[in-house]
């Protein structure tokens, strides 16, 4: 078999605050079923993996294998993610980063222990929101019903005013809907992160990080929200996540 042309080091997927040597399988990138372990300083931990020093694409292949490395840690410990395509040259230089950046990690870690983030996206069912903003916005159906029975060939203006009425009243509805989500559950979260939603339907797409000890109320106001907009939207709620949303840190291993 051919010698890879590029030298071999060390992914680094996240940092933990235990002091043992250990595994947690074969995962990871690169799809080499390269064993997951640990490299230690004192009571910190980097979990790295054997790999090519390369620049990964950022992909779906990739970067699924990147986050499942992750959430099999966390199964075990409270993990502070690291950057996508984070690589050291070698085991010396893992530790080194563990020693300069020590108390920086174990304060990180001490801030999300016992916390997790919860995700959630509500997105606008097609079929009803077009419905109430006809419903609800009476311009809009009076100037849809006045060209109702007109040729379409003489209504290409009044059409493209009806568009841009839905398209600022949905805008609004959204606003509306969201403020009151958040209003909801931000009172029950550490932190909240709003992401860029997608589709012109998708109202809200965010991460919460709550405490352990309130996820129970938290799940229980989301089944509320689902009660009261159930007919209206569709939720997606995703628990135990990595905190990807409020650590990612970044390693710049030259610099070590």
């Amino acid at each position: 078999m051919e010698a890879s042309i590029f030298k071999e080091g060390k992914y680094i997927y996240c940092i933990i605050g235990d002091g043992k040597v250990q595994t947690f399988g074969p995962l990871g990138i690169g799809g080499g079923g390269n064993e997951l372990y640990t490299v230690c300083f004192n009571d910190l931990a980097a979990v790295v993996n054997n790999s090519p020093i390369i620049k990964y694409s950022v992909s779906r292949e990739n970067l699924i294998p990147h986050e499942r490395a992750i959430e099999e840690v966390m199964k075990t410990y409270t993990v502070l993610p690291v950057r996508f395509c984070t690589i050291a040259e070698d085991e010396e230089k893992v530790k080194k980063i563990l020693e300069k950046e020590y108390n920086r990690f174990l304060d990180l870690l001490k801030d999300i222990e016992d916390k997790k983030e919860l995700g959630l996206k509500a997105i606008f069912k097609e079929d009803v929101i077009y419905k109430d903003i006809l419903e609800k916005y009476k311009d809009i159906m009076v100037l849809k019903e006045k060209i109702a029975t007109l040729p379409s060939e003489k209504t290409y203006f009044q059409r493209a005013e009806i568009g841009e009425m839905v398209e600022a009243a949905l805008q609004k509805e959204k606003e509306i809907y969201r403020e009151e989500i958040l209003n909801t559950l931000s009172p029950l979260a550490v932190e909240v992160k709003t992401n860029n939603t997608y589709g012109e339907r998708m109202i809200i797409n965010a991460a919460f990080l709550v405490e352990k000890r309130k996820e129970a109320e938290f799940d229980q106001k989301v089944n509320e929200l689902l009660d009261r907009y159930g007919d209206k939207m569709k939720f997606k709620y995703v628990g135990t996540l990595p905190p990807f949303n409020f650590i990612n840190l970044v390693i710049e291993t030259e610099k070590y």
